[in-house]
């Protein structure tokens, strides 16, 4: 029996509602949040892309309007360089992977990093041909294009292990779901991807998982996807900073304690079509851990190993000091409950 669009419009009530109220159970009091002034602007600009790993900013969307946020506004993203996007003001707020947003940086894109989201995301398959990370000397990689977060991951795990990525791999440019099954074939050696990308990898039985972030280490050790905005909307809005990073800590939360209902969410968002593959994303990824590790340190250990691999000039020092603000995330820390 078909769905209809009432019955979707229900399902996505009560999910939002289900979420927001997980959420609610996980943050401060209503009167603490009265108490707060208001966002300095209640327009948001959201971004939607059909990355499901980061799950958390799209479950912020329903926490958003209790934040004091009356007009949220969604922007599909054309590519998973986001970056530009936030520069330009097209979007306000982006949860996305650390390696492209350090090179930007590093470029002079007036970014400021505000917390680390989750652990986890990437995952290097391989063919027989590579059964470790030193066996990409001299073997096919491909990625959608340089400078593409899969590119930029590759390089870091390559120069981690003294490889250099600049002239020990061979880059071509595929589309994800060609580069899939040109694995499958073998005509390529390597393909890191994101979820659900990893999950259909192993269904499928095509290659083998040589790196999973969310397991290895020094990988699984540091967040993955980090949370930034312009330097000038930090700035200019404090308060409005601040309620919209809670809601996605908050909405990491939810991830951790609520995987069916997010993976449910997802699905009835359009972000995935697959429930199976995104509830295996949100029991597999290690959402949740933003009390315990260590944000700026994924800053200078990713920062360094791009700095091995030429893809950044800049010290970590620099970045550090240039492109991060600890603040919200400090507050935030003592306010939500842990």
């Amino acid at each position: 029996m078909s769905t209809t669009s009432d019955d979707w419009r229900r399902r996505d009530f009560l999910t939002r509602s289900a979420l927001a109220g997980a959420a609610g159970l996980l943050g401060v009091t209503p009167e603490l949040a009265s108490a707060e002034p208001p966002p300095e602007t209640t327009t948001i600009r959201w971004l939607r892309s059909p990355a499901i790993c980061v799950a958390p900013y799209y479950v912020a969307e329903a926490l958003l309007p209790s934040e004091g946020f009356t007009d949220v506004r969604y922007v599909q993203a054309s590519s998973q360089t986001w970056t530009p996007a936030v520069v330009s003001g097209e979007v306000d707020f982006v949860l996305n992977f650390v390696g492209p947003l350090l090179v930007r940086l590093d470029a002079g894109d007036p970014l400021v990093i505000l917390a680390g989201g989750h652990v986890g995301c990437f995952e290097l398959f391989g063919t027989e041909r590579v059964r470790a990370i030193r066996d990409l000397k001299g073997k096919t990689a491909s990625v959608p294009e340089l400078g593409s977060p899969q590119h930029v991951f590759l390089a870091s795990i390559a120069a981690h292990v003294g490889l250099d990525p600049r002239k020990d791999i061979d880059w071509v440019i595929h589309p994800r779901t060609k580069a899939m099954q040109l694995l499958a074939e073998g005509k390529i050696d390597a393909f890191l991807g994101f979820p659900p990308e990893p999950q259909e990898l192993r269904a499928k039985g095509i290659g083998h998982v040589v790196v999973n972030s969310s397991v290895d280490r020094p990988w699984s050790q540091y967040f993955c996807c980090m949370v930034y905005t312009r330097r000038e909307f930090a700035q200019k809005y404090p308060v409005a900073t601040k309620r919209a990073l809670r809601a996605i800590l908050k909405a990491v939360a939810v991830c951790a304690l609520e995987p069916e209902r997010t993976a449910a969410f997802l699905v009835d968002k359009g972000y995935t079509q697959n429930y199976s593959y995104a509830l295996q994303t949100m029991k597999e990824l290690p959402y949740g851990k933003w009390r315990e590790y260590d944000h700026e340190d994924t800053v200078r250990f990713y920062a360094l190993r791009l700095y091995e691999a030429g893809m950044v000039k800049s010290s970590p020092q620099k970045i550090l000091a240039q492109g991060t603000n600890w603040r919200f995330l400090n507050e935030l820390k003592k306010e939500l409950k842990g």
